[in-house]
């Protein structure tokens, strides 16, 4: 059992480090600190495996199962919890209140509002990031901006605009939507 310990262990556990990157490999993707998270487990595994060891086969085949099945193990928790997280995220775009008519976005303390950035405006005219901004809305996502920049509450705008909600709620997202409020940022 010495004689394992000193294989696997000399030159700082390189011939750990060695078998747990090539089950790594299978992965991939992985940043160095998972990778040292991954080698910590693998100190766990081979003093489990030490103990269980019983001479039934090479200790390296033997070493490398128990490595392979706890690094999946570890991995299928890993991704769980990700999957988790995913669950419980939602959009920043979600209507809340009675009427729906605000989104979680609305309640976020933040001093940055389109709103603010369109009169925000230099001696020519708008900001070159805010005509960029301009250009990727549609006449009609044009219209809402405009009107919701002048205080009018989301009926009020689709009133004004004979839109549906439908209509209306795709434009907000579209005004408030990371690909076309990016040049802003």
């Amino acid at each position: 059992m010495e004689q394992i310990l000193i294989k696997y262990y000399e030159n700082n556990a390189k011939k750990l480090h060695k078998t747990v990157d090539k089950i790594l490999l299978k992965f991939g993707g992985l940043l160095e600190k998972d990778v040292d998270d991954f080698y910590s487990l693998a100190n766990e595994v081979f003093v489990d495996a030490m103990k269980r060891y019983d001479d039934s086969q090479s200790f390296d085949a033997f070493l490398y199962s128990c490595l392979l099945n706890r690094i999946k193990t570890e991995m299928t928790r890993r991704n769980r919890e990700k999957r988790k997280a995913d669950r419980m995220s939602i959009s920043i775009d979600t209507p809340i209140g009675e009427e729906g008519e605000f989104t979680v976005g609305d309640m976020i303390a933040d001093t940055f509002t389109i709103e603010k950035e369109l009169f925000d405006k230099s001696e020519g005219g708008y900001s070159k990031r805010m005509l960029s901004y301009l250009s990727k809305l549609s006449i009609l996502q044009k219209e809402v901006l405009k009107l919701n920049a002048a205080g009018y509450l989301a009926n009020e705008i689709r009133e004004e605009l004979h839109i549906s909600e439908k209509q209306y709620a795709d434009c907000f997202s579209a005004i408030r939507s990371y690909r076309n409020t990016s040049v802003l940022l």
